[in-house]
């Protein structure tokens, strides 16, 4: 025997096909096979009085009664477009929530859930719907209102927003005219504002502008709230934003906090956002100036004699007055100088160990070889920082086509001995033993810059022979005073035994006094002196 449905699940069917709702979707909203519904409403068509109209509905006459033929549209008529109003009041009378309605809002108003309001209308009033019906009638009830915006104060010092905005054109005597952006900063405190103008929205710029703004203050904020703008965002995120590393390092000398906004939420500033405004309406709009010194001129005096002597509507009190009393002791200190300025950018480690800066050429560690690392340089140094910008290496700037390498940037393997030096190579030798040290060094002192080459060889001889076999042949040529290393190659390969020392004696038979050898010699000059 089949499942047969509640009555008033068969009701539901059935005011929702009398609304013109389709099969398919009176099923889905249901919960229930579609052949189920289309045998409904087929039985009921069969038979109009076996079931009755929903409980609770507000059918009128004209729904439960078919209209006139000449009403009906056509089968193939399209239905005109409902409007939105008319379209969402459709929806809510469709829905099998309608007639919960005042206690769906009651418990809204109770600060209640979509799921806890399901729960409670089928534990307490037999609700035969579905939790997504629920859930999209509080949607449309328009309850789902996000929350009011929180007011945020700011304690004296401790905070500055950030922006920029369109500027007025400058307009050069030739007629020519360029645009321009205005960069304005609000102390949220006190609102103390500093305007100025510039070309690009560059990092540069925007870093010259803080600075300036920060000693128009006579003070720097603990922190700054600003926008996603490229000059100093790299990447935007709330939780961990990319920053550009000029700003960072700008942020750490005047002991600055940077926080990025939310993308797309300009709320977030809201101070800012209004101060921009201000500055575009009241104090630029419906100038012109010929130079960007001229309307950065014309900022700074409106700044003092319009915008710090407003009531602000907020605090109900003078901007500068606030300023002067409050603020202003509050700041950061600013530092004995300013920022320095620098050129920055990406380079690329080449296969000599080397990089390009403004045509010149600076060794860096070995082991970044092939890696990408940020380069800074203002004239004077050149700084090469890894990824994390810890500084890796330091040279003074040199001139195009110069290279500048540090001897600890060179891999061991890639130095050669001659590069080292004889020290170096003499110190090597003497690991070899007491024979081959003495020989070198007497070599080397004979044989001068040449036997630099002479040491590497000995050392190569070592890599290929026994110590004990290089002892012996640098002994014995030592002994005979032979000062080329092919003499000991040659000693090494025949193992010659060295040269003995023999003591001469004083008394032999065979040996004649040398008395007589005299009287020889002379007996042979006086015969030779008669003849």
């Amino acid at each position: 025997m089949a499942n047969r449905l509640k009555m008033a699940k068969i009701d539901a069917i059935l005011a929702l096909h009398r609304r013109n709702w389709s099969i398919r979707r009176i099923a889905k909203e249901l919960g229930i096979h579609r052949d189920t519904v289309a045998r409904h409403i087929h039985e009921h068509a069969q038979n109009p009085n076996q079931a009755g109209a929903p409980l609770g509905a507000d059918v009128s006459a004209d729904q439960t009664t078919p209209p006139p033929d000449d009403e009906r549209p056509a089968p193939n008529q399209a239905r005109a477009p409902l409007g939105a109003d008319e379209r969402a009041k459709s929806l809510l009378q469709s829905s099998l929530c309608e007639p919960f309605r005042q206690v769906i809002l009651d418990k809204l108003d109770a600060g209640l859930t979509a799921q806890r309001i399901y729960q409670d209308l089928v534990n307490d009033h037999g609700f035969a719907g579905k939790y997504h019906s629920v859930r999209r009638f509080v949607q449309r009830l328009g309850q789902s209102q996000p929350l009011p915006f929180r007011r945020m104060e700011c304690a004296p010092g401790e905070e500055a927003q950030v922006d920029f905005g369109t500027g007025i054109p400058i307009t050069s005597g030739d007629g020519k005219r360029r645009q321009t952006h205005v960069f304005r900063i609000v102390l949220s405190h006190s609102r103390k504002g500093y305007s100025e103008v510039v070309y690009r929205q560059t990092t540069e710029e925007f870093i010259r502008c803080l600075e300036n703004a920060f000693w128009h203050f006579g003070g720097v904020p603990r922190t700054l709230v600003l926008d996603n703008l490229k000059a100093g965002v790299e990447k935007a995120d709330w939780y961990d934003p990319d920053l550009n590393p000029k700003l960072r390092s700008f942020a750490e000398h005047y002991g600055l906090a940077l926080l990025p906004t939310r993308p797309r939420t300009p709320r977030h500033k809201g101070k800012i956002e209004s101060g921009v405004g201000y500055v575009k309406k009241n104090a630029l709009k419906g100038h012109a100036f010929a130079s960007l010194e001229e309307e950065n001129q014309h900022l700074l005096d409106w700044e003092s004699q319009v915008a710090d002597l407003r009531i602000h509507g907020t605090m109900r009190r003078q901007v500068r007055q606030v300023f002067v009393d409050v603020e202003h002791l509050a700041l950061q200190s600013l530092p004995a100088q300013r920022f320095p300025l620098f050129h920055e950018g990406q380079r690329m480690v080449n296969r000599d160990g080397h990089i390009e800066v403004a045509r010149a050429y600076y060794s860096a560690p070995p082991e970044y070889l092939g890696r990408r690392v940020w380069v800074r340089w203002d004239g004077r140094v050149v700084r090469i920082f890894n990824q994390r910008f810890e500084q890796i290496a330091i040279h003074v700037q040199r001139e195009a086509g110069q290279f500048s390498t540090q001897e600890k940037h060179i891999a061991d393997e890639k130095i050669s001995g001659v590069e080292r030096g004889a020290a170096y190579l003499l110190s090597r030798v003497r690991l070899i033993g007491l024979h081959a040290s003495r020989w070198s060094e007497s070599m080397l002192a004979q044989r001068g810059i040449e036997g630099v080459r002479v040491l590497q060889g000995v050392l190569a001889l070592a890599e290929r022979y026994h110590v004990d076999q290089i002892e012996r042949a640098c002994e014995i040529a030592h002994a005979h005073g032979a000062y080329r290393l092919r003499t000991l190659r040659q000693l090494i390969g025949r193992d010659v035994p060295k040269q003995q020392e023999f003591a001469f004696m004083d008394e032999h038979p065979l040996i004649r006094p040398l008395s007589e050898y005299q009287q020889f010699v002379h007996n042979a000059f006086q015969k030779g002196a008669s003849s």
